[in-house]
């Protein structure tokens, strides 16, 4: 039986921190080993000279002799998955640039051909009619899945224990790039990102897009975010031919990008991840990133217009904060009030659904990105004093 506890587990995700721990005589108990080579022959010699009791090692290349090594003193090898277009066992989350090579500057043709694409066409291929994937591929999805939730962790609770302040920016995948909302929710992603917040979005393009965009030029001048959508809006919609062209475009006109953070999901495959985040928490499942993502927005979330998508993350978001299900109630600002209030009278319902609730205060409808940034500014201020007196 194995001794396993989850809280002291010990990542090592490259050759050099494995053999640090065995030249230091550190045992390899609780120890998981993901996706490192280590067949050469000085790791091959250091990992045979060492007990792998208890020891994990997840999709890594290991000479027969060192695999023999593993079992017969105890550990656990999970094998590498042969011919999938990804990587089940990563160890970091994806970048825009990762997931678009393969695609080339003026041949649309290409967007076809990028790591991201020939990603969903492996997975829309295995759950064709509906039906549940190969059990092998199954596995692959879910084991990759993990690997983005353990990575998103690092990322968003490293070691120096500081804290990201993330906020979700919300809304349809269908808002073309010259819309005035596109502009308005490109602002507010700047003005988050100004005020020390660390935005994230679903990922997508539309209000996905403009969010992470805003964000990533927060360095810059607000004039630079009017700018960006300009060259932005000659190609409006994810399916115009140079959609991908312009995005390269403002990357390379302003290459200093501020952080942010994109949630997307292969589930909706056939919408390209925006290339406007510094990080990619890229998943298979969507009800995962979905409740995700609402989960570590503590610092609010905002809804700028969307349709089924957006209305059901809405939900989903009352739902953790009527149970708190993720620490303190945190606000849900509904930006276009007309929208929220009369064409998807959303709105009207929270305030119902949220009297005598933990999140009754955290309501608002507003058409002022100054205000919204306000809202999730003033919450700020009191969560961190609750923490600080705690």
């Amino acid at each position: 039986m194995y001794d396993f506890c989850p809280y002291d587990v010990i990542e090592i995700e490259s050759t050099e921190a494995l053999r640090r721990r065995i030249e230091q005589g550190q045992s390899l108990q609780n120890v998981v080993v993901q996706g490192v080579d280590l067949t050469s022959p000085p790791v091959e010699r250091l990992l045979t000279s060492a007990s792998a009791e208890n020891a994990f090692f997840l999709g890594c290349e290991l000479s027969e002799a060192a695999e023999q090594h593993v079992r017969d003193t105890g550990g656990t090898l999970f094998p590498e998955f042969v011919g999938v277009p990804f990587q089940p066992y990563r160890a970091s989350l994806y970048t825009p640039m990762e997931l678009v090579d393969g695609y080339e500057r003026g041949q649309p043709g290409t967007r076809t051909e990028t790591v991201d694409a020939r990603i969903y066409r492996y997975f829309k291929n295995r759950k064709r009619n509906g039906h549940d994937a190969p059990v092998m591929d199954a596995l692959a999805f879910r084991i990759h899945d993990h690997a983005i939730d353990d990575a998103l962790r690092d990322l968003l609770f490293p070691d120096d224990g500081a804290d990201r302040r993330v906020v979700g920016i919300m809304g349809g995948h269908q808002l073309e790039r010259d819309a005035a909302l596109y502009r308005r929710v490109a602002r507010l992603g700047w003005r988050l990102t100004r005020a020390g917040f660390f935005v994230a979005s679903g990922g997508g393009p539309g209000a996905m897009e403009a969010a992470n965009l805003g964000a990533s030029l927060a360095p810059y001048e607000r004039d630079t975010v009017d700018d960006a959508v300009d060259t932005l809006a000659a190609a409006p919609h994810y399916e115009d031919d140079t959609y991908l062209d312009r995005a390269l475009d403002v990357r390379e006109q302003y290459p200093d990008r501020a952080e942010s953070l994109a949630v997307p999901t292969w589930f909706y495959g056939h919408e390209p991840s925006n290339l406007f985040s510094t990080h990619v928490a890229k998943y298979f499942a969507n009800s995962i990133r979905e409740d995700g993502l609402l989960a570590i927005a503590t610092y609010g979330v905002v809804y700028a217009p969307g349709s089924a998508g957006t209305i059901q993350e809405v939900f989903m978001d009352a739902a953790q904060n009527h149970y708190e299900t993720f620490g303190p109630a945190s606000p849900m600002v509904f930006l276009d009030r007309t929208y929220w209030s009369e064409t998807k009278p959303v709105y009207p319902l929270m305030t119902t659904l949220a009297e005598e609730t933990p999140y009754e205060d955290h309501l608002a409808a507003t058409d002022d990105i100054g205000t919204v940034v306000s809202l999730i500014d003033e919450h700020a201020a009191t969560r961190s004093h609750e923490a600080n007196a705690a």
